[in-house]
């Protein structure tokens, strides 16, 4: 990969990072599925922009059901309810564990041992992190982002289905689908909850639809079409270094160090699950990692 794309890779992870502090500044602002329903209510008018998706409807809705309503109603409320900014860029990547699991159950495909072992330890690091956390940490709030993180994993079953060729336009037309639902559910649970329309809850939505979300995730397709998805994948390990790092210094979230020791025990899980510890491969063509029967942990997109 050339240093400017590695650069660039680098750049949307940081992003990707930092926006679980600006997600947590939002939720000063606006409640949790009303914060929700906003961000994909304004991806969505970015639907006359972009190339139509090309695949079957019952996709795009399962993509809009899972990776969209599911993962961020999921991961607002264990934020809004006391989840970390920094833990929940964490706990989020188990998407890929799960993403391999479920690829194992729902497309029959066969997972390297090296990708089991490697989601059975980023497990055993959520459990180090949970049992370190319990009393500073609502098992709840926990529960909420493992749960998000399980949606995200569905969601990339769905997407790896579709097998789209605009997944830009994937992701703004299954943006479609979760407002209705997201203010549905805000007003049935969220009624009375002040909202404080400041230019802080304003600069924090723009954040997470203009450069997390449009800039991130066109940026990431762009970079998946033009090198192989096991050299492009693991600058995903980045996002919780960055969330972390910039938890810390923004919201003085300082790490336990059950939490560093998680932390660490998740990413070396992590690292064997996308395939950063097998240098060998990375060299393989973009053919043969389009034919796999591994799955490809999808772009981290918090």
């Amino acid at each position: 990969m050339p240093r400017r794309h590695v650069a660039i890779a680098t750049l949307v992870a940081a992003i990707w990072g930092a926006n679980f502090v600006v997600i947590h500044v939002g939720l000063d602002s606006f409640p949790p599925l009303l914060f929700a329903a906003l961000r994909f209510a304004l991806v969505a008018l970015a639907l006359p922009f972009v190339p139509r998706p090309g695949v079957p409807v019952r996709y795009v809705v399962a993509v809009g059901v899972f990776l969209s309503f599911g993962q961020f109603a999921l991961l607002f409320i264990g934020m809004d309810r006391g989840m970390p900014a920094g833990l929940a860029s964490l706990v989020l990547q188990l998407q890929a564990a799960f993403t391999v699991g479920l690829a194992v159950l729902l497309l029959h495909e066969r997972p390297r041992l090296a990708q089991l072992a490697g989601g059975a330890l980023a497990m055993a690091g959520i459990g180090i992190i949970a049992a370190g956390r319990a009393s500073v940490v609502p098992l709840g709030a926990l529960a909420l982002c493992v749960g998000a993180a399980a949606c995200w994993g569905v969601g990339n079953i769905a997407t790896r289905k579709a097998g789209s060729k605009n997944p830009l336009g994937l992701l703004v037309y299954s943006s479609l689908i979760p407002p209705l639902p997201l203010l549905g559910l805000s007003l049935l649970t969220e009624r009375g909850q002040a909202v404080e329309l400041g230019a802080s809850g304003v600069l924090a939505l723009l954040y997470v639809v203009v450069l997390s979300t449009l800039f991130g995730f066109g940026v990431w397709a762009w970079l998946l079409g033009k090198h192989a998805a096991s050299t492009v994948a693991p600058f995903t390990l980045l996002v919780p270094v960055v969330g972390i790092a910039t938890a810390w210094i923004a919201l003085g979230e300082t790490p336990s160090v059950a939490e560093l020791a998680g932390a660490a025990v998740v990413l070396g899980g992590l690292s064997l699950t996308v395939g950063l510890t097998a240098p060998g491969r990375a060299g393989q063509s973009r053919a043969s990692c389009a034919g796999s029967s591994s799955p490809s942990p999808q772009p981290a997109r918090p």
